[in-house]
């Protein structure tokens, strides 16, 4: 029996599904599975119960394709989904370890850039000391800052990079930076991770690969988002155990091939909310959901 599939709806419009996931909606009605709809951003006010009106009472089995969704709100959703006789295809758990780097850190720490992290709120900046001890586990050199999901790549200079980790004066200025940015859309904490040279023999930057894993086994290698046209087929031999080990249903991994010709995995995530380039068939990603 064809599963059925939760999309976000279109804001303007809550009767059908949100433009951007609509192909893929399409793809899932081919295929046989039911279409249902959430209100994502009902979901992030925290009025759960409308987020939730749309889906059918005892759909059963969902797998969610959408928007990202904090974790605390992704608990509250599968709760209220619960009292209509349905669950999410991806548990709260399994999606906050899959979405939040302290989540899949320890199962991939061999294969990624050296991290450290600390929980903290949106507007909330350590100080230089505070931040001096948070990185003095990593090595000296340069570093990036994230949050527990997302970076700031496209301000490399302001809000990503950090050319010396041990330089605080400065450290603290790019994760001033950052947080500013983030806002209210801070996820967890902050991350900093020893930076890793993934530019290519010409100093270009990284080419990414975009890694689609479905228990355990990977449905589509295909190019990252950021970069859709451009595509370098990945060594996944010491990858795929550690997805397999890892166990979460439904996962991306970011890979990029390093300068000294190894593949690293830059990030893990829920595959639910992670983005599909628009040069990959969505008929792909969803024809193996709707059939689980």
């Amino acid at each position: 029996m064809p599963a059925s599939l939760l999309f976000c709806c279109d804001p303007l419009n809550p009767r059908k599904v949100d433009d951007h996931f609509a192909e893929q909606a399409e793809s899932a009605r081919a295929a046989g599975a039911a279409v249902a709809l959430l209100d994502h951003d009902a979901l992030l006010t925290g009025d759960i119960d409308a987020a939730a009106r749309r889906v059918v009472p005892d759909s059963g089995e969902l797998w969610y394709r959408g928007w990202m969704i904090p974790t605390q709100r992704y608990r509250e959703l599968a709760q209220a989904l619960s009292s209509r006789g349905c669950s999410l295809a991806v548990s709260p758990d399994q999606y906050a370890s899959a979405h939040e780097l302290p989540g899949w850190y320890p199962s991939f720490e061999e294969l990624t850039p050296r991290s450290v992290w600390s929980a903290t709120g949106p507007g909330k900046i350590p100080d230089e000391s505070a931040l001096a001890q948070l990185v003095a586990p990593l090595r000296d050199g340069a570093g990036i800052v994230k949050d527990y999901v997302k970076s700031r790549k496209h301000e490399w200079d302001t809000a990503c990079f950090i050319p010396d980790l041990r330089d605080s004066e400065n450290l603290r200025r790019v994760v001033e930076k950052f947080v500013e940015l983030q806002g209210e859309f801070l996820a967890g904490g902050l991350v900093v991770r020893e930076f890793e040279d993934f530019s290519d023999t010409a100093g270009s930057p990284a080419s990414e690969s975009r890694v689609w894993w479905l228990d355990g086994e990977p449905i589509i290698i295909g190019p990252h988002p950021d970069n859709p046209t451009v595509h370098v087929e990945p060594d996944l031999t010491a990858i795929a155990p550690t997805v397999s080990r890892f166990g979460r249903r439904f996962i991306t991994t970011d890979v990029a091939r390093r300068v000294d010709g190894v593949w690293r995995v830059i990030e893990v995530g829920d595959a639910q909310v992670s983005d599909l380039p628009a040069t990959v068939d969505p008929a792909v990603l969803i024809g193996p959901l709707a059939n689980r």
